[in-house]
């Protein structure tokens, strides 16, 4: 009687429409896996890697022929962490597969120390290799993510620079005489005018133009801020 309940709860416990005898080989799943992170780690620097962990053997999950993978949002491609693994067909299931992701390149470390404000050369830093995951969000990875921009905070020689420590350097500066260039299609008009903020490549700069009107352009290197029409 009591290996009779046994077996009731164990059936009870399955999915609606999962047999007892159901199984789910790892091969396939493994398989999706991997394909999942060939995709996903083809951009990273330097050499990568990866270990896909156990998947239980004794499953008692329907085998299924479409298999979808996802990370968690906002997760990073290396380091220790898991995937998600879905059936998507009719009583479909889910499951969790841990990884390890290994990403072995060159990233950048101070080379003396580094004052706040202080515009970082190339003097300034030099390059060590190593696994990416054992070291911090946001590590700078290629010089020209740091040559050129200010450091936000004083950081010692030896330390390895991440995104945080610096801002980009200003291309266009408070009060500075700068070109404004109006594009619109089939016309280019240029004008002079003074900056009110200081901006870096890529942000928001508002101008004073001769005539006092305020406008917001793109700012570019060599004092040229671009409005477009």
């Amino acid at each position: 009687m009591r290996n009779l309940l046994v077996s009731l709860a164990f059936l009870l416990a399955l999915p609606w429409g999962v047999p007892a005898w159901a199984h789910q080989e790892s091969a396939p799943v493994r398989k999706a896996v991997e394909d999942y992170l060939r995709v996903q780690t083809k951009g990273l620097p330097g050499q990568v890697s990866y270990t896909v962990g156990a998947i239980d053997p004794n499953n008692n999950l329907a085998a299924c022929a479409a298999l979808e993978v996802a990370m968690a949002p906002g997760a990073r491609a290396w380091g220790r962490t898991t995937v998600a693994v879905r059936c998507v067909q009719a009583n479909g299931w889910s499951m969790f597969v841990p990884v390890q992701i290994r990403v072995v390149a060159d990233y950048l470390v101070t080379a003396r120390p580094i004052a706040q404000g202080q515009v970082v050369r190339d003097a300034d830093i030099v390059r060590q290799n190593g696994d990416l995951a054992d070291l911090p969000t946001g590590i700078l990875t290629a010089a020209e993510q740091a040559v050129g921009h200010t450091a936000t905070m004083s950081v010692p020689a030896g330390r390895p620079l991440r995104a945080d420590m610096l801002r980009q350097a200003f291309v266009v500066q408070q009060g500075q005489s700068v070109k404004v260039v109006s594009r619109g299609p089939g016309f280019q008009v240029a004008n002079e005018g003074r900056a009110l903020n200081n901006a870096a490549e890529g942000q928001v700069v508002q101008v004073r133009l001769g005539n006092s009107q305020v406008v917001s352009g793109i700012a570019r290197a060599g004092g040229i801020v671009e409005v477009g029409f």
